[in-house]
Parts: C-alpha cells; structure tokens; sequence
C-alpha cells in the first residue's frame, strides 16, 4: 500500500503543478494582451495628437493667409 500511496501523492502534485503552470500561463498571455492593447491605444492617441497639429498649423497658416488678403 505504500506504493501506491506514494504514487497517488505524487501523481497529485504534478497535476497541482501542471494546474498551476496553466493558470500562470494563461494569466502572462492575458497581461501580454493587456500591454498590447494598451501599447495600441497610446499610439492611436500619439497619431490623434499629430494630427490635432497638423490641423491646428492648416488653420494657423489659412487664417494667416485671409488676413494677409484683407
């Protein structure tokens, strides 16, 4: 009986051990999926800020040129 007491414990804690390796690789590939997404947004967010500039100097050099008419 010892045996297989010690072959029940140990079959046990490997799969305590595969158990949590799996939550601990589902839980890196969501917060690899949290950056990603956070890294996507920042950028949508740095091109939105370039194109706010963009549009501002547009504005600045058209109203510029009005005055510069009348």
């Amino acid at each position: 009986m010892g045996l297989i007491e010690n072959a029940k414990d140990a079959g046990e804690a490997t799969a305590k051990k595969v158990g949590e390796f799996v939550d601990d690789t589902k839980e890196r590939v969501s917060d690899a999926a949290d950056q990603a997404r956070a890294d996507a947004e920042v950028t949508k967010a740095e091109a939105d800020l370039e194109r706010a500039e963009v549009e501002r100097e547009a504005t600045k050099a058209k109203n510029e040129y009005k005055e510069d008419l009348r």
